[in-house]
């Protein structure tokens, strides 16, 4: 595995990165996060447990990392002039919802029983997308399409993620960009509107 000199120790090339991070996710779907052992990731990716551990503290870290390497955010730079658009441009940005949904259900679970996985996918993952959103109100309130201090803005994060497994579980059905600007115009843009 090909490694640049990075204070002394061995780091992963970005495009070996790239391949440890596909085999991380491979493995997370094959035996599920709690069975997921550094060890396993070291020898699938034929590396050192010592450079996993050089590079993340943990498991944790080292799965939150290869999601947001596997579904980097495409959000920065929406900016249509309208909250709108800047909203139904985010759902066209989710490329395989479906795989999203069915990953996430899994991680989720795990995230119910390690709390430091909970934590880094809130740092890496969440918080990320929640500072584009806030953006994108804070930019509607300006141009005057959003009220400030809408109450509902307090949500929005809430609403567009709990759409995911929301149409899974009542429809048996994932969704789709279709689906989530349907989803944005009736219950996300009145909530904002009339809040």
């Amino acid at each position: 595995m090909t490694t640049t000199a990075a204070g002394g120790r061995g780091r992963l090339s970005a495009e070996r990165e790239g391949e440890l991070y596909a085999h991380v996710i491979d493995l997370v779907r094959e035996v599920g996060y709690d069975s997921l052992t550094m060890d396993a990731v070291a020898a699938r990716a034929h590396t050192s447990k010592a450079t996993l551990y050089r590079q993340w503290k943990g498991k944790p870290q080292l799965v939150a990392s290869a999601m947001r390497h596997n579904k980097p955010l495409l959000l920065d730079g929406i900016d249509t002039g309208s909250l709108r658009g800047d909203l139904h441009a985010m759902a066209d940005a989710g490329t395989d919802m479906e795989e999203d949904t069915v990953f996430m259900s899994a991680v989720m679970h795990a995230v119910q029983l390690n709390p430091d996985l909970g934590t880094a996918l809130r740092e890496m993952l969440v918080e990320p997308v929640l500072v584009v959103l806030r953006e994108m109100l804070a930019r509607a309130v300006d141009r005057g399409e959003v009220p400030a201090g809408a109450t509902a803005g307090e949500f929005i994060g809430h609403m567009l993620v709990g759409a995911l497994p929301a149409r899974k579980i009542i429809e048996d059905r994932f969704v789709d960009p279709d689906y989530m600007k349907r989803y944005i115009d009736a219950v996300i843009l009145p909530a904002l509107l009339n809040s």
